[in-house]
């Protein structure tokens, strides 16, 4: 173990206390559309993949969120436009009460110390060419934290808090494997002490055991450092053992959004009983006995998202008007965006039965 000498970046924080107890992010009305044209020059058109297309969130201090849904549905490009990453083309994002969308980049900088992220490719997210004691010592470099001495020492303390030897730190990233290259990245991210951490599906790409290593591995610093988290995956499995509250995207919108235990026993939207559906059973038992909900169609290109429900042409129980009107976002502490979501469950039920 390595002596913590002095108080630094890794010390323990203190509780948050009771009026602290507020969303820390809070993301309202957020679209994020790329603009691009198609055709002949004498016939020029105009489009939009629309990514996000006005999503309204919220976590509080402390607390995990989870996003769920499809590849391509706009998870990481929600996580990559709180950071300004990609540029927002409107709504809000408010970092601790404070507007942050579309920030110059020298004002956004004093912003990033507060709010890091975790990438889901932990190769391509390191510098290959950087020793992994470079790696981690590069934020502090840019935000002036600490001595050099103590930054040196910081690192080695970052390192065995993540379960890495600290003599590692002259080796480069292809010395290690995906489990371990995925901890370094958590250290990186810890490294400028942030409160909200945005971890863009960190274990997709590891191995089932490795998973379950890297979830209890965030589950402990959170406690220990009392972080926030915006947990990004598709895996809804995954969101359950770690997430407070879970937000369903679908195309760019949010589907429902509910804590974590009501989601899992009491799911209202067609689509996440769907995605709920999908998850194995490790009894063959009752996995043989069940009938998953088999979704018919493709999802629509987000370029040309269509009338109404954006999930209304894949839906089940979809009638005329869920091709005609987009259904809100309601609810208090279980929202759900579907006409029918009181008799979804019923009338999902019926169809599979048929």
């Amino acid at each position: 173990m390595v002596e913590e000498s002095q108080e630094f970046l890794t010390e323990t924080k203190k509780p948050l206390p009771r009026s602290a107890e507020k969303p820390i992010l809070a993301v309202e009305d957020l679209k994020v559309h790329f603009p691009f044209t198609e055709g002949p020059i004498w016939n020029r058109q105009h489009k939009a993949v629309r990514a996000v297309d006005g999503i309204s969130f919220s976590v509080e201090a402390g607390k995990t969120l989870g996003i769920v849904g499809e590849s391509g549905c706009g998870k990481s490009t929600t996580a990559r436009a709180i950071l300004n990453l990609v540029p927002v083309t409107s709504g809000e994002v408010y970092f601790q009460s404070k507007p942050i969308a579309g920030l110059s980049e020298r004002k956004m900088r004093k912003v990033r110390q507060s709010i890091q992220m975790i990438f889901q490719d932990p190769f391509a997210s390191l510098n290959p060419r950087m020793t992994i004691g470079k790696i981690l010592q590069e934020p502090m470099d840019i935000f002036s934290l600490g001595s050099r001495k103590d930054r040196k020492l910081e690192v080695m303390r970052l390192l065995d808090l993540v379960g890495l030897n600290p003599r590692f730190l002259n080796r480069f990233p292809h010395e290690f494997s995906g489990g371990q290259r995925q901890r370094i990245g958590i250290a990186r991210a810890l490294a400028v002490r942030p409160d909200l951490i945005l971890c863009d599906e960190p274990v997709s790409a590891l191995d089932v055991s490795i998973q379950a290593q890297i979830l209890n591995l965030l589950a402990e610093l959170r406690e220990k450092f009392h972080l926030t988290y915006i947990f990004i995956a598709h895996d809804l499995a995954v969101v359950r053992h770690l997430c407070d509250r879970v937000a369903v995207m679908y195309l760019g919108n949010l589907a429902e959004v509910a804590p974590v235990k009501t989601l899992f026993e009491e799911p209202k939207h067609p689509y996440t009983q769907a995605l709920l559906s999908a998850i194995p059973i490790p009894d063959p038992k009752k996995e043989r006995q069940r009938k998953r909900i088999l979704l018919e169609g493709d999802v629509p290109s987000p370029d040309e998202v269509p009338k109404g429900c954006p999930f209304a042409k894949r839906c089940p129980i979809a009638q005329e008007v869920c091709h005609e009107e987009t259904p809100p976002l309601v609810g208090a502490d279980h929202q759900v965006a579907c006409f029918f979501a009181e008799e979804s469950a019923e009338l999902m039920a019926k169809k599979a039965a048929e």
